[in-house]
Order: C-alpha cells, then sequence, then structure tokens
C-alpha cells in the first residue's frame, strides 16, 4: 500500500486534486484524515460527516476507527504538540537522519498507518491519498515504514487572502497579515520534505493544475505510481462520484460532471491594501514558486 500525503496552505485546491485522483482505480481518497477523532469522536471540528454523507461514526469505512473516546483525546495531545509546522524540521530529521522519534510520535505514525491499512483493506484500494496539509505530520509519516509520497500543493498568497477575507461555513475569517503569515510558514515547512528525495517530494501549483487540469493528474498519477487511465477529460471535465473523506472543502460533496478551473477573482477583487501587504511580506517565496510579484490589478 502506498500514501500520497498532500500539504500545503488551506485553500490550496487539494480537496479538488484528491477527488479527482479518487476517481482513479485502485485509489481511496480520505479527505483530512488528520481531524478524523476530533470530527468523528469528540464532535469538535467543523463537520462530522462523511463525504458519502453518512456521519463519520455510522460511515462504514470509519466507525471502526472510532470507538474510543481516550483513543482520540489523546491523538489531539500528540498532535497539538508534536505536529505543527514548527515541528517539521525535528519530525523529518527523525524520519530520514539518526535520530529517533519520540514514543508518542511513534504510536500516533503507528496508529495513522493502522487506519490507513484498514480503509484501504475496506475500500479495496493499492494507494491512500491524505490531503491534511500537516507539513510534520508528513515528515513523521515518511518514517512510519510505509511507501509515503509528499505532494505539496501552493497557490499564490494573494489568492488565499482575498479567500480567507469571505465568510465561509467551515472556517473563520483571517486578516491579510495572519493569512500570509500561515502561508510562509506552512509552505516554508512543506518545502523542507523536499530533503526526502526526488521519489517523495512533489510539489505543483494551483494555477498549472486549473490551467492544464489533465497534464498535472498525468504528473501526480506518476509520481505517486497511481495506474489506469486519467480521469480528467480533454476538456477539463472529471466525473465525480461517491466519496469517504474525512473533512475538508464543502466541495467534496459535488457529485457529478464537474468543470476544473480557477476564476482568479483576486485579480479584479483584492483591495490594495491587503494584496500590497501580501506580496511584501510573501515575495520570496512567491518569486521561489515562480509568481510574479508585480501584477496589474484587472477592472
Amino acid at each position: 500500500m502506498r500514501v500520497l500525503y498532500l500539504t500545503g496552505m488551506m485553500r490550496c485546491g487539494s480537496t479538488m486534486i484528491g477527488n479527482v485522483l479518487g476517481e482513479t482505480e485502485g485509489t481511496l481518497h480520505v479527505g483530512e484524515l488528520h481531524y478524523l477523532w476530533r470530527n468523528g469522536v469528540l464532535d469538535q471540528g467543523t463537520n462530522s460527516s462523511c463525504g458519502c454523507g453518512s456521519p463519520l461514526s455510522e460511515c462504514p469505512l470509519w466507525s471502526d476507527a472510532l470507538d474510543d473516546d481516550r483513543i482520540a483525546t489523546a491523538v489531539e495531545a500528540v498532535q497539538a504538540t508534536r505536529l505543527r509546522a514548527r515541528h517539521t524540521p525535528r519530525r523529518l530529521a527523525e524520519s530520514i537522519g539518526p535520530m529517533a522519534a519520540p514514543p508518542d510520535v511513534r504510536w500516533l505514525t503507528g496508529l495513522t498507518a493502522d487506519v490507513y491499512r484498514r480503509a484501504a483493506s475496506v475500500a479495496g484500494a493499492d494507494v491512500v491519498v491524505d490531503g491534511s496539509k500537516y507539513p510534520a505530520e508528513a515528515a513523521a509519516m515518511l518514517g512510519s515504514g510505509l511507501d509515503v509520497r509528499v505532494l505539496h500543493v501552493v497557490r499564490d498568497a494573494r489568492a488565499t487572502t482575498h479567500s480567507y477575507r469571505k465568510d465561509k461555513s467551515y472556517v473563520e475569517r483571517m486578516s491579510a497579515a495572519r493569512s500570509t503569515g500561515y502561508w510562509t510558514a506552512v509552505n516554508a515547512a512543506s518545502d523542507l520534505l523536499a530533503l526526502a528525495g526526488r521519489s517523495r517530494y512533489l510539489r505543483v501549483r494551483h494555477e498549472d493544475f486549473s490551467a492544464r487540469p489533465a497534464e498535472v493528474i498525468d504528473e501526480v498519477m506518476a509520481f505517486a505510481g497511481i495506474t489506469g487511465p486519467n480521469p480528467v477529460s480533454a476538456d477539463g471535465t472529471v466525473e465525480l462520484g461517491v466519496n469517504h473523506t474525512v473533512t475538508g472543502n464543502p466541495d467534496r460533496f459535488h457529485r457529478g460532471r464537474v468543470l476544473i478551473g480557477d476564476n482568479a477573482r483576486w485579480r479584479t477583487e483584492l483591495d490594495w491594501k491587503p494584496r500590497t501587504l501580501t506580496t511584501a511580506a510573501s515575495a520570496p517565496q512567491l518569486l521561489r514558486y515562480g509568481y510574479p510579484v508585480l501584477t496589474r490589478r484587472d477592472g
């Protein structure tokens, strides 16, 4: 069994990438597994429904993993103290270097690996796609003994700022300063995962996926070892069926034919003050990822 772990800043488009990959033969997209216990047992998350529409506690894929409140509380504790973005360098050193991981980290990675295996067995899958987007967790899982590969999805920081200035039912608003701070920290931590080697790390941009979805999915499938036909049609559409995602963007509930694209509304709707602040704070990484620092405000 192989695991493709998606990392990057929230609202980078990982849910759609995961849903598309979930339509390939032998691939199970689990959404953001990081929140399985919080949403399914502790009921502290923003959504306790599986992508199939059932409560997580009643979903045939997840219910067996959610039978112990004590485990859920312990998982939350390790996540909070060991798997923040700032912990990424240490978790990575433990996975690919000489350092030994603490017992609680080994316990949690083992538990997560068992959940991956159980879900894959029930679904008849060879590849599990986890869109949790915690770089420290990805670093820890690289040392779990599983064949874990990391897909780092980046999106223009100004698009992220624009997205966080709007009300969403599942996440709070953020100021430009706060969202850009998170964007720079999470992506810088995710960049470190490239130290695991080319065979275990790949970076793609949301904008490239939106413009050339079939091409980017081909690249990701080859990297992850996913076989079979590419589910994206030549016209950039994909037929989405039922999934078993733990949480994520509400788009995970969409069914039927969906057109992949990016309206890039930030270019016309993002005011000059948050736009300027975001650009100045993220400029080095924007350049690193191939984004222009100076852009024209259309409209």
